[in-house]
Order: C-alpha cells, then structure tokens, then sequence
C-alpha cells in the first residue's frame, strides 16, 4: 500500500480493568490508521535542509597515517638523492655535448721500426783491406799474401783466392766506395784499387823491356756483418773504370771587378811567396787570421794568373792560379783567396785572411 509498516512494539501486559459497568469498552488503536497520520503530517510539513556532512562529520583522509621509523625515512631521501643527481649529471653532459662535441680518438699508427743501418765503414774498411792483399802478389812470397788475407777472410775461406802463384804485382793506392746492402746481413763493396805491375824479367842479350803503366782496377767485393765485426765471405769480381768521368753541367760564370784585381795582385802574390817558404804568412795576413805555410820541398815559381770577384764591402773574394816546383817538375794549382780590408789611421790595405784550394 506505499504506507510504513507500523513498528510493532512489545505491549506490556497491563493489568486487566475490568470496564465499568454501564461504560461501553474502547476501541483498540489500529496500527495501519497510526502510519496513515504520520505519513500525512509529513508531507504536509516542509523537511528541514539537512545539515552539511562536512560541519557533523569532516571527511576522513585517504590515507592512513603511521609511524615512521628512521630507516625507511633515510632510505626515501637517499632513492630521491640519488634520482637527482642521476638526472643533474644526465643534463650536464647532453648540454655540454650539445656545445663541445667529443673528439674522435686519431687512430693509431703502427711505426714500424727502422732496421740498423748497415756498418758501411766498417765494410769498406774490411774490403780496402782486402783488396789491397787481393792484388798484391809475389811468388816469392806468397805465404804473407796469403796470411793478409786470412785475417779479413771468413774462416775456413782458401786463402789462396784462386791466385796460381805466379807472377808479381803492386797496389799503389785502394780508394773504398759505395756498399749496396743485399740480403741477411751481406752487401757488396765497391773498391777501386791502382796497381803497378812488375816489369817483365830482362833477357840476355836484350834491353830491358819497360814497365807496363799503373792503372785502377775495379773489385766488387762480396761482404757479410757478423756479431763480431764485418768480413769477406768470397772471392770478389773484376768490374771495370769509366776511361773518363761524367761530364760537368754548366756552371755559371763569376764576373770579375779588373780595378781590384790589379790593385791586390802584388798583394796576393807576396803571400804565397811567404806561403811556399816555410818562414809563415803572419806577416802577410790579415789580423786574427791563422794560415800555416807549406810543406818544405814546394818552391814559389810564379802567380800565374789573379781575378777579384765583383763586389762590394771590406770583404773580397778572388780566384789565383798559382805556379809550383815539387818533384822536379812544375805544377799550377787553383785557390780561392779572401781578401779584408784593414784600416789605419792614415790608410788603409788589403790582407789576405783565408786561402782554400780548389776554384769554387
């Protein structure tokens, strides 16, 4: 019926009265009829508003709070520590990275080492030596040719070097030159060698035939180094000598200045005269300037010709052609002479202050 169901309320037993007589009993209260009222007074009073639930009851937290103990505290701070320093280094290194890129590493180079230079003086030394018991021979003596050899000769080399045992030759002069490095520590060696040949045995009867003419000899000789110096390791070959040598290029020539040409000549010509004497040039060069004189039997015999460069400046460069006696014979020989100009206090002359030989 849409009504309250009436709350049904224990009735306490009463004690029974007996209704008067004469009185007609009342009525008992019906349940239904009771909710029918109230239910009407209600809807024609107007409902209070309902009082906020915030004033009667505040809102309960959503968390539940509870003790914190140290440990868990200061684990929580160190995790957030370390979050941001992780986060402050990251920054960092993106914005430097940003700005100043980072350098590629060079590659590395393997250098590869240098092998030892190959002991050229010490081969050309072995093979000069060499060469000058190799080609010297005399049959009257051919144990010392041969005990020459053996102390440049790999041992248990024939000291003999294919010599018959005939014969007698000369080495006047060796002159070592290039050493070509081949393989495993062996190279080949250069040397030229002048020799004289004996002259032939005279017959009876005959003149006495001539000499035969010094000539140079080329060798290749075969050469090994070894932990305890270089020696030859075998017999060398015969190579042969240019008749002449390359010819020179084109040097330019040097211009010459004729008025100080003629006014040093008489100057550069008592310097060697002093020069060939044996006596000093002291007298004759320039101050400060040390010139030793020439070996006694070299006499003076004359300045050929004498040319100053052109120039300017207290310091002059000429060339001398000069003219000597050595050996019973007359020989020209080239200079280049270097002039200074010394001042006095009323003149001044020129000295010489440096000689060397050759024209360039």
């Amino acid at each position: 019926m849409g009504l309250p169901e009436p709350a049904t309320k224990p009735v306490a037993a009463e004690p029974s009265v007996e209704p008067a007589r004469g009185v007609p009993a009342a009525r008992p209260a019906n349940p239904w009829e009771s909710a029918g009222a109230t239910l009407r007074e209600q809807q024609q009073t107007p409902a209070p508003d309902p009082a906020p639930a915030s004033a009667a009851h505040p809102p309960a937290a959503p968390w539940v709070p509870q003790d914190e103990r140290s440990g868990a505290a200061f684990a929580r701070r160190f995790g957030r520590g370390l979050i941001w320093f992780v986060l402050i280094l990251a920054a960092v290194t993106g914005v430097r990275a940003w700005f100043v890129p980072p350098k590629a590493e060079a590659p590395k180079v393997e250098i590869p080492k240098a092998a030892p230079a190959y002991p050229a003086a010490e081969a050309q030394s072995a093979a000069g030596r060499f060469a000058r018991a190799y080609l010297t021979w005399d049959e009257a003596r051919a144990e010392e040719r041969e005990a020459l050899l053996a102390s440049v000769l790999s041992d248990g080399t024939d000291p003999a070097m294919g010599w018959d045992g005939q014969g007698r030759q000369d080495v006047t002069a060796v002159q070592p030159g290039a050493v070509t490095p081949t393989t495993r520590g062996q190279a080949r060696v250069r040397v030229d060698v002048l020799v004289r040949p004996a002259a032939p045995p005279a017959v009876k009867g005959k003149p006495a035939p001539p000499a035969p003419p010094a000539r140079w000899i080329g060798l290749d000789v075969p050469v090994v180094s070894t932990e305890r110096g270089v020696v030859v390791t075998g017999r060398p070959g015969l190579v042969g000598i240019p008749v002449t040598g390359p010819k020179a290029p084109d040097l330019p020539t040097t211009k010459t200045d004729p008025e100080l040409s003629a006014a040093t000549k008489s100057t550069v010509e008592t310097f060697f005269k002093a020069y060939a004497g044996g006596d000093g040039t002291d007298a004759v060069t320039a101050p400060g300037a040390v010139i030793p004189a020439l070996a006694a039997g070299v006499e003076y015999r004359g300045l050929v010709s004498w040319s100053a460069d052109a120039g300017s400046g207290s310091d002059r460069t000429g060339t001398a052609l000069v003219s000597w006696s050595l050996g019973g014979a007359t020989l020209e020989t080239a200079y280049r002479v270097t002039l200074t100009r010394v001042t006095s206090t009323d003149a001044h002359r020129w000295q010489v202050a440096e000689v060397r030989g050759g024209s360039v």
